[in-house]
Protein backbone atom coordinates (compact mmCIF):
# COMPACT_ATOMS: atom_id res chain seq x y z
CA UNK A 1 0.00 0.00 0.00
CA UNK A 2 1.74 3.56 -0.80
CA UNK A 3 2.44 5.58 1.61
CA UNK A 4 0.36 9.08 1.90
CA UNK A 5 2.60 11.89 1.46
CA UNK A 6 3.71 13.84 4.33
CA UNK A 7 2.11 16.55 6.05
CA UNK A 8 3.17 19.69 7.10
CA UNK A 9 4.41 20.40 10.42
CA UNK A 10 5.93 23.34 11.78
CA UNK A 11 9.48 23.71 10.83
CA UNK A 12 12.16 24.02 13.28
CA UNK A 13 15.20 25.46 13.14
CA UNK A 14 16.47 25.82 16.89
CA UNK A 15 17.81 22.82 18.83
CA UNK A 16 15.59 21.45 21.57
CA UNK A 17 18.07 22.13 24.06
CA UNK A 18 17.45 25.99 23.30
CA UNK A 19 13.84 26.04 22.63
CA UNK A 20 12.35 27.99 25.39
CA UNK A 21 10.60 25.02 27.15
CA UNK A 22 13.37 22.99 27.44
CA UNK A 23 15.22 26.08 29.03
CA UNK A 24 11.96 26.40 31.64
CA UNK A 25 12.32 22.44 32.43
CA UNK A 26 16.03 23.37 32.81
CA UNK A 27 15.75 25.78 35.37
CA UNK A 28 12.77 23.88 36.60
CA UNK A 29 14.80 21.25 37.74
CA UNK A 30 17.61 23.07 39.32
CA UNK A 31 15.17 24.47 41.75
CA UNK A 32 12.83 21.42 42.53
CA UNK A 33 15.73 18.56 42.33
CA UNK A 34 16.70 18.14 45.73
CA UNK A 35 13.09 17.18 46.81
CA UNK A 36 12.52 14.19 48.09
CA UNK A 37 9.45 12.06 47.07
CA UNK A 38 8.66 10.96 50.43
CA UNK A 39 8.03 15.19 51.47
CA UNK A 40 5.81 15.14 48.11
CA UNK A 41 3.41 12.38 49.50
CA UNK A 42 3.38 14.05 52.54
CA UNK A 43 2.63 17.45 51.40
CA UNK A 44 -0.50 16.04 48.97
CA UNK A 45 -2.68 13.73 50.25
CA UNK A 46 -3.88 13.94 47.13
CA UNK A 47 -0.98 12.97 44.79
CA UNK A 48 -2.57 9.70 43.71
CA UNK A 49 -5.29 11.12 42.29
CA UNK A 50 -3.24 14.25 40.86
CA UNK A 51 -1.06 12.00 39.13
CA UNK A 52 -2.79 8.91 37.49
CA UNK A 53 -4.70 8.19 34.71
CA UNK A 54 -7.00 5.53 33.61
CA UNK A 55 -8.53 4.55 29.93
CA UNK A 56 -8.93 0.81 28.12
CA UNK A 57 -8.83 -0.99 31.05
CA UNK A 58 -5.37 0.07 32.46
CA UNK A 59 -4.69 2.74 35.45
CA UNK A 60 -1.66 4.46 34.97
CA UNK A 61 -0.07 5.49 38.34
CA UNK A 62 2.67 8.04 38.09
CA UNK A 63 2.53 9.34 41.42
CA UNK A 64 6.00 8.01 42.58
CA UNK A 65 7.27 9.85 39.53
CA UNK A 66 9.91 12.96 40.38
CA UNK A 67 7.16 15.42 39.67
CA UNK A 68 5.01 18.51 40.57
CA UNK A 69 2.13 20.32 38.86
CA UNK A 70 4.66 22.65 37.35
CA UNK A 71 6.61 19.96 35.97
CA UNK A 72 3.47 18.32 34.32
CA UNK A 73 2.57 21.70 33.08
CA UNK A 74 6.01 22.36 31.58
CA UNK A 75 6.56 19.37 30.13
CA UNK A 76 3.27 19.63 28.13
CA UNK A 77 4.29 22.90 27.21
CA UNK A 78 7.54 20.78 25.72
CA UNK A 79 5.42 18.12 23.93
CA UNK A 80 2.83 21.22 22.35
CA UNK A 81 6.28 23.19 21.04
CA UNK A 82 7.74 20.27 19.77
CA UNK A 83 4.07 19.93 17.34
CA UNK A 84 3.12 16.46 19.11
CA UNK A 85 -0.46 16.66 18.17
CA UNK A 86 0.13 16.99 14.66
CA UNK A 87 2.63 14.46 14.48
CA UNK A 88 0.54 12.26 16.36
CA UNK A 89 -2.18 12.61 13.65
CA UNK A 90 0.55 11.78 11.02
CA UNK A 91 0.89 8.77 12.50
CA UNK A 92 -2.13 7.67 12.54
CA UNK A 93 -2.95 8.88 8.68
CA UNK A 94 -0.40 6.81 7.80
CA UNK A 95 1.95 9.68 6.17
CA UNK A 96 5.70 8.86 5.93
CA UNK A 97 6.53 9.20 9.34
CA UNK A 98 9.63 7.35 8.77
CA UNK A 99 11.33 10.54 6.88
CA UNK A 100 15.00 7.94 6.19
CA UNK A 101 13.07 5.33 4.18
CA UNK A 102 10.11 7.67 2.73
CA UNK A 103 7.24 5.45 3.93
CA UNK A 104 4.77 5.24 6.48
CA UNK A 105 4.75 3.60 9.95
CA UNK A 106 0.68 2.21 9.66
CA UNK A 107 0.94 -0.54 12.34
CA UNK A 108 -1.99 0.78 13.38
CA UNK A 109 -4.06 -0.10 10.14
CA UNK A 110 -3.52 -3.42 11.21
CA UNK A 111 -5.70 -3.18 14.01
CA UNK A 112 -9.03 -1.14 13.14
CA UNK A 113 -11.34 -3.66 12.17
CA UNK A 114 -13.78 -2.27 9.45
CA UNK A 115 -11.71 0.36 8.75
CA UNK A 116 -8.66 -1.14 7.80
CA UNK A 117 -7.36 -1.43 4.30
CA UNK A 118 -8.96 -4.38 2.34
CA UNK A 119 -5.75 -6.63 2.54
CA UNK A 120 -5.46 -6.27 5.71
CA UNK A 121 -9.14 -7.71 6.14
CA UNK A 122 -8.30 -9.94 3.51
CA UNK A 123 -4.94 -11.21 4.88
CA UNK A 124 -6.73 -11.54 8.56
CA UNK A 125 -9.72 -13.82 7.15
CA UNK A 126 -6.91 -16.07 5.39
CA UNK A 127 -5.06 -16.23 8.56
CA UNK A 128 -8.26 -16.70 10.74
CA UNK A 129 -9.53 -19.74 8.13
CA UNK A 130 -5.61 -21.57 8.80
CA UNK A 131 -5.42 -21.14 12.16
CA UNK A 132 -8.96 -22.61 12.91
CA UNK A 133 -8.96 -25.39 10.36
CA UNK A 134 -5.44 -26.25 12.45
CA UNK A 135 -7.19 -26.30 15.63
CA UNK A 136 -10.13 -28.22 14.71
CA UNK A 137 -7.45 -31.01 13.39
CA UNK A 138 -8.93 -30.09 9.60
CA UNK A 139 -5.32 -29.51 8.10
CA UNK A 140 -3.43 -33.29 8.07
CA UNK A 141 0.09 -33.79 7.51
CA UNK A 142 2.14 -36.84 6.02
CA UNK A 143 -0.08 -39.83 6.27
CA UNK A 144 -3.46 -37.94 6.77
CA UNK A 145 -2.20 -36.90 10.49
CA UNK A 146 -3.53 -34.22 11.77
CA UNK A 147 -0.93 -30.90 12.96
CA UNK A 148 -0.61 -31.16 16.69
CA UNK A 149 2.70 -29.11 17.07
CA UNK A 150 3.72 -25.76 15.16
CA UNK A 151 7.76 -24.47 15.48
CA UNK A 152 7.21 -20.60 14.41
CA UNK A 153 10.75 -19.56 13.13
CA UNK A 154 11.70 -16.21 13.27
CA UNK A 155 13.86 -13.56 15.00
CA UNK A 156 13.48 -9.87 16.25
CA UNK A 157 10.15 -8.68 15.63
CA UNK A 158 9.38 -12.17 14.03
CA UNK A 159 9.42 -14.00 17.17
CA UNK A 160 9.51 -11.60 20.25
CA UNK A 161 5.64 -10.12 19.93
CA UNK A 162 3.72 -13.19 19.15
CA UNK A 163 5.48 -15.48 21.44
CA UNK A 164 4.82 -12.75 23.90
CA UNK A 165 1.35 -12.88 23.42
CA UNK A 166 1.19 -16.50 22.95
CA UNK A 167 2.84 -16.86 26.26
CA UNK A 168 0.27 -14.27 27.90
CA UNK A 169 -3.33 -15.78 26.45
CA UNK A 170 -2.75 -18.76 24.86
CA UNK A 171 -5.80 -20.70 25.14
CA UNK A 172 -6.43 -23.20 27.81
CA UNK A 173 -8.01 -25.60 26.02
CA UNK A 174 -5.71 -28.45 25.78
CA UNK A 175 -5.26 -27.10 21.91
CA UNK A 176 -1.75 -27.03 19.59
CA UNK A 177 1.01 -26.30 21.27
CA UNK A 178 3.13 -23.50 19.46
CA UNK A 179 7.32 -23.29 20.05
CA UNK A 180 9.27 -20.09 19.09
CA UNK A 181 12.48 -20.45 17.58
CA UNK A 182 14.97 -17.57 16.64
CA UNK A 183 18.53 -18.78 17.75
CA UNK A 184 20.22 -21.75 15.18
CA UNK A 185 22.02 -25.01 16.40
CA UNK A 186 20.92 -26.34 19.83
CA UNK A 187 17.73 -24.31 20.44
CA UNK A 188 15.95 -25.73 17.25
CA UNK A 189 17.35 -29.06 17.46
CA UNK A 190 16.21 -29.56 21.17
CA UNK A 191 12.56 -28.26 19.91
CA UNK A 192 12.97 -30.94 17.07
CA UNK A 193 13.65 -33.74 19.36
CA UNK A 194 10.30 -33.68 21.39
CA UNK A 195 8.10 -33.28 18.46
CA UNK A 196 6.71 -35.56 15.52
CA UNK A 197 7.61 -34.24 11.85
CA UNK A 198 4.22 -35.87 10.37
CA UNK A 199 2.26 -34.10 12.82
CA UNK A 200 3.98 -30.80 12.92
CA UNK A 201 3.86 -27.58 11.03
CA UNK A 202 6.91 -24.78 10.45
CA UNK A 203 6.29 -21.30 9.83
CA UNK A 204 9.01 -19.26 8.41
CA UNK A 205 8.83 -15.35 9.54
CA UNK A 206 11.12 -13.47 7.35
CA UNK A 207 10.11 -10.78 5.39
CA UNK A 208 12.88 -10.83 3.39
CA UNK A 209 13.21 -14.48 3.31
CA UNK A 210 16.78 -14.04 3.77
CA UNK A 211 17.52 -13.19 7.32
CA UNK A 212 20.65 -15.72 8.03
CA UNK A 213 19.39 -16.72 11.23
CA UNK A 214 15.64 -18.03 10.09
CA UNK A 215 17.41 -19.56 7.29
CA UNK A 216 19.66 -21.64 8.58
CA UNK A 217 16.83 -22.69 11.38
CA UNK A 218 14.34 -23.31 8.28
CA UNK A 219 16.82 -25.68 6.20
CA UNK A 220 17.51 -27.46 9.45
CA UNK A 221 13.50 -28.58 10.06
CA UNK A 222 12.97 -28.99 6.19
CA UNK A 223 15.51 -31.26 6.15
CA UNK A 224 14.44 -32.90 10.01
CA UNK A 225 10.27 -33.29 8.40
CA UNK A 226 12.07 -35.10 5.16
CA UNK A 227 14.21 -37.42 7.22
CA UNK A 228 10.87 -38.00 9.55
CA UNK A 229 8.88 -39.50 6.93
CA UNK A 230 7.19 -36.03 5.20
CA UNK A 231 9.06 -35.72 2.49
CA UNK A 232 6.63 -35.89 -0.17
CA UNK A 233 4.34 -33.79 1.27
CA UNK A 234 6.46 -31.04 2.86
CA UNK A 235 4.30 -28.59 1.36
CA UNK A 236 1.61 -29.45 3.75
CA UNK A 237 4.08 -29.01 6.82
CA UNK A 238 5.74 -25.37 5.62
CA UNK A 239 3.63 -21.85 6.08
CA UNK A 240 5.52 -19.10 5.45
CA UNK A 241 4.92 -15.30 6.35
CA UNK A 242 6.98 -13.03 4.64
CA UNK A 243 6.79 -9.99 1.74
CA UNK A 244 9.08 -12.54 -0.98
CA UNK A 245 6.80 -14.75 -1.80
CA UNK A 246 8.57 -16.19 -4.65
CA UNK A 247 11.84 -17.23 -2.25
CA UNK A 248 9.24 -18.74 -0.32
CA UNK A 249 7.69 -20.71 -3.25
CA UNK A 250 11.22 -21.81 -4.07
CA UNK A 251 12.22 -23.18 -0.57
CA UNK A 252 9.08 -25.32 -1.13
CA UNK A 253 5.93 -23.44 0.66
CA UNK A 254 2.29 -23.42 -0.95
CA UNK A 255 0.87 -20.32 -2.29
CA UNK A 256 -1.96 -20.57 -0.45
CA UNK A 257 0.27 -21.25 3.02
CA UNK A 258 2.34 -17.88 2.25
CA UNK A 259 1.31 -14.78 4.57
CA UNK A 260 1.85 -11.04 3.71
CA UNK A 261 4.20 -8.54 5.30
CA UNK A 262 4.08 -5.26 3.78
CA UNK A 263 6.96 -2.37 4.05
CA UNK A 264 4.49 0.04 5.95
CA UNK A 265 5.06 -2.47 9.16
CA UNK A 266 7.90 -2.55 10.56
CA UNK A 267 9.23 -5.72 11.99
CA UNK A 268 9.17 -4.82 15.58
CA UNK A 269 5.53 -3.83 14.96
CA UNK A 270 4.38 -6.39 13.16
CA UNK A 271 2.95 -8.60 16.03
CA UNK A 272 -0.30 -7.22 14.65
CA UNK A 273 -0.02 -8.36 10.96
CA UNK A 274 -0.04 -12.00 9.73
CA UNK A 275 3.60 -12.48 11.95
CA UNK A 276 0.91 -12.98 14.80
CA UNK A 277 -0.12 -16.06 13.03
CA UNK A 278 1.78 -18.50 15.35
CA UNK A 279 -0.25 -16.15 18.40
CA UNK A 280 -3.43 -16.33 16.77
CA UNK A 281 -3.05 -20.25 16.46
CA UNK A 282 -2.16 -20.23 20.32
CA UNK A 283 -4.80 -18.25 21.29
CA UNK A 284 -7.30 -18.46 18.46
CA UNK A 285 -8.71 -16.47 16.25
CA UNK A 286 -11.28 -14.57 18.72
CA UNK A 287 -8.94 -14.28 20.86
CA UNK A 288 -6.46 -12.79 19.00
CA UNK A 289 -9.27 -10.28 17.72
CA UNK A 290 -9.76 -8.93 20.75
CA UNK A 291 -5.72 -8.12 21.02
CA UNK A 292 -6.22 -6.51 17.81
CA UNK A 293 -9.39 -4.38 19.43
CA UNK A 294 -7.85 -3.83 22.89
CA UNK A 295 -4.65 -2.26 20.79
CA UNK A 296 -7.27 -0.05 18.90
CA UNK A 297 -8.87 0.92 21.71
CA UNK A 298 -5.38 2.35 22.46
CA UNK A 299 -5.12 3.98 19.31
CA UNK A 300 -8.51 5.71 19.74
CA UNK A 301 -7.26 6.91 23.32
CA UNK A 302 -4.05 8.17 22.00
CA UNK A 303 -5.70 9.98 19.20
CA UNK A 304 -8.83 11.39 21.13
CA UNK A 305 -7.35 12.00 24.68
CA UNK A 306 -6.18 15.70 25.70
CA UNK A 307 -2.05 15.31 26.33
CA UNK A 308 -3.23 15.72 30.16
CA UNK A 309 -5.27 12.45 30.51
CA UNK A 310 -3.60 10.60 27.40
CA UNK A 311 -1.32 7.73 29.23
CA UNK A 312 1.08 7.45 26.24
CA UNK A 313 1.99 11.20 26.54
CA UNK A 314 2.10 10.97 30.08
CA UNK A 315 4.58 7.80 30.51
CA UNK A 316 6.59 9.02 27.16
CA UNK A 317 7.22 12.75 29.52
CA UNK A 318 7.68 11.33 32.87
CA UNK A 319 10.32 8.69 31.44
CA UNK A 320 11.81 11.80 29.20
CA UNK A 321 12.11 13.64 32.24
CA UNK A 322 13.86 10.99 34.35
CA UNK A 323 15.98 10.44 31.48
CA UNK A 324 17.41 13.85 30.37
CA UNK A 325 16.84 15.86 33.34
CA UNK A 326 17.91 13.95 35.75
CA UNK A 327 20.07 11.73 34.01
CA UNK A 328 18.84 7.82 34.73
CA UNK A 329 19.96 6.63 31.49
CA UNK A 330 18.63 3.54 32.56
CA UNK A 331 15.24 2.32 32.99
CA UNK A 332 13.50 -1.39 34.41
CA UNK A 333 10.61 -2.82 33.64
CA UNK A 334 9.09 -5.54 36.00
CA UNK A 335 5.82 -7.52 35.73
CA UNK A 336 4.32 -9.26 38.23
CA UNK A 337 2.16 -12.36 38.27
CA UNK A 338 2.89 -15.06 35.38
CA UNK A 339 2.25 -14.75 31.32
CA UNK A 340 4.31 -11.29 31.00
CA UNK A 341 8.05 -12.27 31.60
CA UNK A 342 8.61 -11.96 27.80
CA UNK A 343 7.32 -8.44 27.76
CA UNK A 344 10.71 -6.65 28.92
CA UNK A 345 12.47 -8.68 25.88
CA UNK A 346 9.62 -7.13 23.23
CA UNK A 347 10.25 -3.87 24.99
CA UNK A 348 13.70 -3.77 24.50
CA UNK A 349 13.83 -4.47 20.09
CA UNK A 350 10.81 -1.65 20.42
CA UNK A 351 12.28 1.00 22.80
CA UNK A 352 16.15 0.81 22.18
CA UNK A 353 15.73 0.29 18.07
CA UNK A 354 13.50 2.91 17.90
CA UNK A 355 14.97 5.69 20.33
CA UNK A 356 18.76 4.16 19.64
CA UNK A 357 19.41 7.47 17.40
CA UNK A 358 21.72 10.18 18.00
CA UNK A 359 21.21 12.45 14.87
CA UNK A 360 17.64 15.07 14.38
CA UNK A 361 15.54 14.57 11.24
CA UNK A 362 18.44 17.00 9.75
CA UNK A 363 21.12 15.04 10.42
CA UNK A 364 22.82 17.30 13.36
CA UNK A 365 23.57 14.96 16.13
CA UNK A 366 22.06 15.40 19.28
CA UNK A 367 22.88 17.58 22.09
CA UNK A 368 20.50 15.64 24.70
CA UNK A 369 20.06 11.84 25.23
CA UNK A 370 17.56 9.84 23.50
CA UNK A 371 16.15 6.62 24.78
CA UNK A 372 17.40 4.58 28.12
CA UNK A 373 19.01 0.85 27.99
CA UNK A 374 16.26 -0.97 29.06
CA UNK A 375 16.49 -4.24 31.13
CA UNK A 376 14.12 -6.08 33.62
CA UNK A 377 12.40 -9.78 34.15
CA UNK A 378 9.81 -11.34 35.91
CA UNK A 379 9.85 -9.33 39.93
CA UNK A 380 9.59 -12.47 41.58
CA UNK A 381 12.84 -13.45 40.41
CA UNK A 382 13.84 -9.62 40.55
CA UNK A 383 13.55 -9.18 44.54
CA UNK A 384 16.00 -11.92 44.63
CA UNK A 385 18.36 -10.30 42.56
CA UNK A 386 18.97 -7.38 41.22
CA UNK A 387 16.36 -5.65 43.42
CA UNK A 388 19.23 -4.82 45.82
CA UNK A 389 20.98 -2.23 43.64
CA UNK A 390 17.56 -0.78 43.01
CA UNK A 391 17.37 -0.40 46.37
CA UNK A 392 20.89 0.66 47.67
CA UNK A 393 22.68 1.23 44.49
CA UNK A 394 24.31 4.78 43.37
CA UNK A 395 22.52 4.88 40.10
CA UNK A 396 18.86 5.54 40.66
CA UNK A 397 17.06 3.36 38.10
CA UNK A 398 13.28 4.73 36.98
CA UNK A 399 10.95 1.46 37.18
CA UNK A 400 7.93 0.38 35.44
CA UNK A 401 5.71 -2.16 37.61
CA UNK A 402 2.98 -4.20 35.95
CA UNK A 403 0.26 -6.29 37.67
CA UNK A 404 -2.92 -7.49 37.28
CA UNK A 405 -5.97 -6.30 39.37
CA UNK A 406 -7.82 -10.06 39.14
CA UNK A 407 -5.69 -13.25 39.05
CA UNK A 408 -4.87 -14.97 35.75
CA UNK A 409 -6.97 -18.57 35.29
CA UNK A 410 -5.32 -21.36 36.89
CA UNK A 411 -3.16 -18.71 39.80
CA UNK A 412 -5.90 -19.11 43.02
CA UNK A 413 -6.27 -15.54 45.01
CA UNK A 414 -3.79 -16.21 47.28
CA UNK A 415 -1.05 -16.76 45.01
CA UNK A 416 -2.13 -13.73 43.14
CA UNK A 417 -2.41 -11.19 46.37
CA UNK A 418 1.12 -12.08 47.61
CA UNK A 419 2.14 -11.42 43.77
CA UNK A 420 0.15 -8.16 44.01
CA UNK A 421 1.34 -7.01 47.79
CA UNK A 422 5.11 -7.96 46.37
CA UNK A 423 5.06 -5.32 43.29
CA UNK A 424 3.11 -2.55 45.30
CA UNK A 425 5.29 -3.35 48.41
CA UNK A 426 8.49 -2.59 46.60
CA UNK A 427 6.99 0.29 44.59
CA UNK A 428 6.74 2.26 47.83
CA UNK A 429 10.22 1.14 49.34
CA UNK A 430 11.75 2.79 46.19
CA UNK A 431 9.54 5.73 47.11
CA UNK A 432 9.89 6.35 50.47
CA UNK A 433 12.78 4.31 51.50
CA UNK A 434 14.26 3.54 55.31
CA UNK A 435 16.36 6.06 56.99
CA UNK A 436 19.24 5.82 59.25
CA UNK A 437 17.18 7.08 62.29
CA UNK A 438 14.76 4.55 61.48
CA UNK A 439 16.56 1.72 61.05
CA UNK A 440 18.76 2.24 64.21
CA UNK A 441 15.65 2.53 66.38
CA UNK A 442 14.14 -0.69 65.00
CA UNK A 443 17.78 -2.64 65.81
CA UNK A 444 17.43 -0.89 69.67
CA UNK A 445 13.72 -2.38 69.49
CA UNK A 446 14.80 -5.56 68.41
CA UNK A 447 17.71 -5.34 71.57
CA UNK A 448 20.25 -4.60 69.84
CA UNK A 449 23.44 -2.75 72.00
CA UNK A 450 22.71 0.73 71.02
CA UNK A 451 26.87 1.19 69.57
CA UNK A 452 26.02 -1.79 67.32
CA UNK A 453 23.12 -0.34 66.42
CA UNK A 454 24.72 2.79 65.89
CA UNK A 455 27.39 1.24 63.46
CA UNK A 456 24.92 -1.09 61.55
CA UNK A 457 21.99 1.90 60.58
CA UNK A 458 23.88 2.96 57.40
CA UNK A 459 24.31 -0.67 55.98
CA UNK A 460 20.31 -1.25 56.69
CA UNK A 461 19.39 2.50 55.64
CA UNK A 462 17.69 2.42 51.98
CA UNK A 463 17.75 6.04 50.38
CA UNK A 464 14.36 6.21 48.71
CA UNK A 465 13.43 8.47 46.08
CA UNK A 466 13.78 6.02 43.48
CA UNK A 467 11.15 6.43 40.59
CA UNK A 468 7.88 4.32 39.38
CA UNK A 469 5.64 3.82 37.31
CA UNK A 470 2.74 1.32 37.69
CA UNK A 471 0.97 0.33 35.39
CA UNK A 472 -1.86 -1.45 37.19
CA UNK A 473 -4.25 -3.63 34.46
CA UNK A 474 -7.74 -5.36 35.42
CA UNK A 475 -6.64 -8.95 34.08
CA UNK A 476 -4.59 -10.35 31.87
CA UNK A 477 -6.60 -10.58 28.94
CA UNK A 478 -6.03 -10.29 25.17
CA UNK A 479 -7.82 -6.64 24.97
CA UNK A 480 -5.99 -6.04 27.75
CA UNK A 481 -2.45 -7.06 26.41
CA UNK A 482 -3.70 -5.36 22.89
CA UNK A 483 -3.69 -2.12 24.99
CA UNK A 484 -0.68 -2.81 26.91
CA UNK A 485 1.33 -2.91 24.34
CA UNK A 486 0.03 -0.41 21.48
CA UNK A 487 0.36 2.02 25.02
CA UNK A 488 4.41 1.20 25.13
CA UNK A 489 4.38 1.64 21.08
CA UNK A 490 3.18 5.52 21.30
CA UNK A 491 4.91 5.66 24.34
CA UNK A 492 7.91 5.65 22.22
CA UNK A 493 6.65 7.74 19.18
CA UNK A 494 5.96 10.49 21.48
CA UNK A 495 9.73 10.15 23.32
CA UNK A 496 10.95 10.26 19.37
CA UNK A 497 8.87 12.81 18.54
CA UNK A 498 10.37 15.22 21.39
CA UNK A 499 13.89 14.38 20.48
CA UNK A 500 12.62 14.87 16.17
CA UNK A 501 15.00 11.39 15.32
CA UNK A 502 13.40 8.86 13.75
CA UNK A 503 11.66 5.91 15.40
CA UNK A 504 10.70 3.86 12.30
CA UNK A 505 14.48 2.93 10.90
CA UNK A 506 17.16 0.99 12.08
CA UNK A 507 20.39 1.18 10.63
CA UNK A 508 22.41 -0.19 13.07
CA UNK A 509 21.08 -3.59 12.49
CA UNK A 510 21.03 -3.12 9.21
CA UNK A 511 25.21 -2.96 8.66
CA UNK A 512 25.67 -5.34 11.13
CA UNK A 513 23.78 -8.03 8.63
CA UNK A 514 26.06 -6.50 5.77
CA UNK A 515 29.02 -6.73 7.69
CA UNK A 516 28.38 -10.32 9.02
CA UNK A 517 27.38 -11.51 5.22
CA UNK A 518 30.74 -10.25 4.32
CA UNK A 519 32.58 -11.81 7.01
CA UNK A 520 31.21 -15.41 6.22
CA UNK A 521 33.14 -15.88 2.73
CA UNK A 522 36.18 -15.24 5.72
CA UNK A 523 35.63 -18.64 7.23
CA UNK A 524 35.78 -20.90 3.82
CA UNK A 525 38.76 -19.38 2.63
CA UNK A 526 42.35 -20.84 2.52
CA UNK A 527 43.96 -17.39 2.89
CA UNK A 528 44.19 -15.70 6.07
CA UNK A 529 41.61 -12.45 6.07
CA UNK A 530 43.22 -9.40 6.20
CA UNK A 531 40.38 -7.01 4.80
CA UNK A 532 39.11 -5.88 7.93
CA UNK A 533 40.60 -3.91 11.24
CA UNK A 534 43.50 -6.15 13.13
CA UNK A 535 40.78 -7.08 15.92
CA UNK A 536 38.38 -8.92 13.87
CA UNK A 537 40.92 -10.74 11.11
CA UNK A 538 42.94 -12.09 14.21
CA UNK A 539 39.57 -13.27 15.63
CA UNK A 540 38.57 -14.80 12.33
CA UNK A 541 42.30 -16.21 11.78
CA UNK A 542 42.20 -17.83 15.47
CA UNK A 543 39.14 -19.56 14.52
CA UNK A 544 40.18 -21.14 11.03
CA UNK A 545 43.38 -22.16 13.31
CA UNK A 546 41.72 -23.72 15.56
CA UNK A 547 39.31 -25.62 13.86
CA UNK A 548 39.26 -29.34 14.70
Amino acid sequence: MPAMPAGQIRKRTAALTRTPAWRALTAHHKAWRDRHLRELFAADPQRFERFSAEACGLLLDYSKCLVVPETMDLLLALARERDLEPRIAELLAGKRVNFTEKRAAWHTALRAGEAAPHEVRRTLESMRAFAGALRKGALKGAGGRPITGVISLGIGGSALGPALAANACAADDGGIRVHFVATPGEPLARTLAALDPQATLVIIQSKSFSTQETLLNARAARAWLEAGGAATERGTHLAAVTANPAAARGFGVAPERIFPMWDWVGGRYSLWSAVGLPAMIAMGADRFDDLLAGASSMDTHFAKAPLERNLPVLSALTGLWHSDFHAMDTRAVIPYGSGLELLPAWLQQLEMESLGKGVNRRGQPLRHDSGAVLWGGAGTEGQHAYFQMLHQGTRPVPVDFIACRKPRAGTDDDTHTVMLANCLAQSALLMQGVTAAETEQALLRQGVPAREAVRLAPHQALPGNRPSSTLLLDALTPHSLGALLALYEHRTFVQSAIWDINAFDQWGVEHGKRLADSLLPEFSSAAPATAHDASTNGLVNYVKTKKP
